[in-house]
């Protein structure tokens, strides 16, 4: 069994419908490291290890803005929609003709304290839009993937999952997990 360290019950949802019931989780409140990708999840992973005792995983969900430069808000978008709510989100890019980015998701996993991390991350590009959908988890409302015309609010989530950024990192971790035959056993 693994524990997902989370207190977000939509994206405990999400996993669990990718993943199955292989995955349990605990809510635990992990220090917010500012820095990469790599940097912030290996730091709440290593954190979340020391708590849980066994196998774990954390995830990191980031919002990029192409026009805003590399990787901005990026992790730290939590804190940007906090304080702006989903309805001034996207006025972020106003005054820019840009208004494409990407959603990233970072995944941690390790099996112990003490053991290798491994991360895995994917990401969808889309647009940033005025919201559309229900408005009941984060951002979703407001990304438009490339190559549709809903949001990830209006979509179905049996399609969120197959394209979405956290989909792809969950893949990637599936895909290890089978790799080293750990799947079976959990």
């Amino acid at each position: 069994m693994i524990t997902f360290v989370t207190g977000n019950k939509n994206k405990l949802a999400e996993v669990q419908a990718i993943l199955g019931d292989a995955i349990t989780s605990q809510n635990i409140d992990l220090d917010e490291l500012q820095g990469t990708y790599n940097q912030i999840i290996t730091h709440k992973l290593q954190q979340a290890a020391e708590i849980v005792k066994g196998p774990v995983m954390v995830e990191d969900t980031a919002l990029e803005f192409d026009a805003l430069g590399q990787e901005l808000p990026g992790p730290y978008i939590k804190w940007f929609l906090k304080q702006l709510g989903p309805e001034k989100l996207p006025r972020m890019l106003d005054g820019f003709d840009n208004r494409q980015g990407s959603a990233v998701c970072t995944v941690g996993y390790c099996d112990g304290p003490e053991s290798q991390v491994h991360i895995f991350q994917g990401k969808t590009a889309g647009t940033i839009v005025d919201p559309r959908g229900p408005q009941t988890f984060g951002w979703d409302a407001c990304f438009e993937p490339l190559g549709y015309t809903e949001t990830y609010a209006e979509m179905a989530k049996p399609e969120k999952n197959k394209i979405s950024h956290r989909g792809k990192a969950m893949d990637k971790f599936k895909q290890f997990l089978s790799e080293r035959n750990s799947w079976n056993s959990l």
